[in-house]
């Protein structure tokens, strides 16, 4: 998929994946499906949910290592500075022929625009958190993440 149809599908889940509310409670069930997946594919992730910056989920599996967690990291500040998934911003800069970094000044060591971390939007009132993966390839930790949200929508 090219990254301006890749923009236009991501832009469509951005406006589609939208809450109500997101406790606390609901951030631990999403992040429990995201580790039964783990679980039963063996998949060496590591996983975040994060709420006006507190964590209020964080798992690593086996396999996963503390990259793992630094790139979450990463990708967290791309959504939070931007309001859209990490993968969005990748997708932006590639169209410009630009790095992050080159194209927004933003240090490469802060701020990785791959995929991983999506915003988590309250309807009426925009980004409030980020629900965030990394051990995969860019698209896989993207879809990963976006397939368990759309169980909750």
């Amino acid at each position: 998929m090219d990254d301006e149809k890749l923009i236009e599908r991501i832009a469509e889940q951005e406006a589609r994946i939208q809450f109500e509310s997101f406790s606390t409670a609901m951030a631990h069930e999403v992040g429990l499906r995201l580790l039964q997946i783990a679980k039963e594919k063996a998949l060496p992730l590591a996983i975040d949910i994060t709420r006006s910056g507190q964590c209020l989920f964080h798992c690593a599996m086996e396999g996963a290592s503390p990259d793992n967690a630094a790139w979450i990291k990463r990708k967290i500040r791309v959504v939070e500075r931007f309001g859209h998934s990490s993968l969005y911003m990748g997708a932006v800069c590639r169209l410009a022929g630009k790095t992050s970094e080159e194209k927004f000044l933003l240090p490469e060591s802060e701020y990785a625009a791959h995929g991983g971390a999506f915003p988590m939007i309250l309807k009426g009132t925009g980004v409030i958190g980020s629900v965030a993966v990394s051990g995969l390839p860019q698209i896989e930790d993207h879809e990963l993440v976006v397939s368990v949200l759309e169980e909750f929508m």
